[in-house]
């Protein structure tokens, strides 16, 4: 990786800009051309167009798939929010399961879906929906789950299918920035829908987007057509739906990101290994995910003190960190009057977890400062030095 060059007065004169917490880049336009002329020519901009067919096929070939096992969508959120009408949502109570620990955008999907969100904890190791942890009466009662793959992390979704026809549940795997996880162990594409985001903020992306994977076709079928009006093959609404097609322009950005994809990872796994192999010697630190073989656009840690605190340290030597998740969605005033399960492990993570700098353009000579910085925090506290 390229390292930093100084300035002529020395490392001790540097004067360090902040470095941010993430930096989007998407494919330059010379990149672009291509695909842009191609609707140019065809003058097909939505519904279906040439663009989305090639970005759906290829997306099906990097899966394993069918063209037909695919939906792309305009947004992850909306993808959500599809996925769980579309897979049979019987009982009357009206309620989803999932985890407070993940981003606003899970709850705000269950609730467009006609639900009220049910925050549960997630596993300690994992941070994942803890299964052992739900209660069995909100189970029976409960119209669906949404399971969260946290920061692009594997999921067990074997495991998730198995429960869903124990309990005859459904479940819907909101797998936003997991683009990379997907195929990994038993993180495996099956009936359940696995909604993947598209944003300028993921690993591979298209601006904005999603993509919905499932093999079960009467699922897959309901939401391409809710997608489209509830049109099936006729202007003739067969269904409720909306209009959450993705654009040719999406699937312009789309298809260059693939193109690309293999140099994006292979550069993400550089920055990952070498912040890992950097912060295995930073006592009281453990990055999230350490190990996997897996890319996700994040650098998420947990720290054994306090990541308020270490997040101000951080941005007193220049660094931007964010605290992704903040506490936990059940602490959004928007979301107050839902059903809240005890939550130790979500309380827990709110406190003790950071997001440090993580983008294709970062240095070694930046990661150095991070994590060097995050080792000075450390040392200066006695009680975080003991861990």
């Amino acid at each position: 990786m390229q390292s930093r060059i100084l300035p002529s007065g020395g490392p001790q004169e540097e004067k360090l800009s902040m470095i941010p917490v993430f930096r989007p880049k998407l494919p330059t336009a010379s990149k672009l051309l291509p695909y842009l002329e191609r609707i140019d020519e065809a003058r097909w901009y939505a519904n279906f167009g040439p663009l989305y067919k090639e970005f759906q096929a290829r997306i099906a070939a990097h899966f394993g798939l069918g063209a037909d096992q695919v939906v792309l969508v305009s947004n992850a959120t909306i993808g959500i929010t599809l996925a769980l009408q579309a897979i049979g949502l019987q009982r009357p109570d009206r309620q989803a399961i999932c985890p407070s620990w993940t981003f606003a955008a899970t709850p705000h999907a269950i609730a467009a879906a006609g639900l009220s969100p049910v925050f549960a904890d997630v596993d300690a190791e994992t941070w994942t929906l803890n299964l052992d942890l739900l209660d069995e009466q909100d189970v029976r009662s409960a119209s669906g789950i949404v399971m969260v793959s946290p920061f692009g992390s594997l999921v067990d979704t074997d495991k998730w299918e198995r429960f869903s026809e124990r309990k005859g549940i459904p479940v819907v795997c909101d797998a936003a920035a997991s683009f990379d996880a997907i195929g990994r162990d038993s993180f495996r594409v099956g009936t359940i829908p696995i909604v993947i985001s598209l944003h300028a903020t993921k690993s591979l992306a298209a601006a904005e987007g999603a993509i919905i994977l499932c093999t079960d076709p009467d699922v897959v079928e309901r939401i391409r057509q809710m997608s489209n009006f509830g049109f099936s093959t006729t202007s003739v609404a067969q269904v409720l739906g909306t209009n959450a097609k993705m654009s040719e322009y999406n699937c312009a950005v789309g298809l260059a990101s693939l193109d690309a994809w293999q140099e994006t990872r292979s550069r993400l796994a550089q920055i990952r290994n070498y912040y890992w192999e950097k912060l295995r010697d930073v006592s009281g630190v453990t990055p999230f995910g350490g190990g996997q073989d897996y890319v996700a656009n994040y650098m998420v840690i947990e720290t054994v003190g306090d990541g308020y605190q270490l997040s101000n340290h951080l941005a007193q030597r220049g660094i931007e960190t964010r605290r992704w998740w903040r506490s936990g969605c059940h602490q959004h005033p928007a979301f107050a009057s839902y059903n809240v399960k005890p939550l130790p492990e979500t309380r827990r993570l709110g406190i003790h977890t950071l997001g440090l700098p993580f983008f294709t353009e970062l240095t070694e000579a930046d990661i150095d400062h991070v994590v060097g910085s995050v080792a000075e925090y450390h040392s200066k506290e006695p009680a975080l030095a003991a861990h």
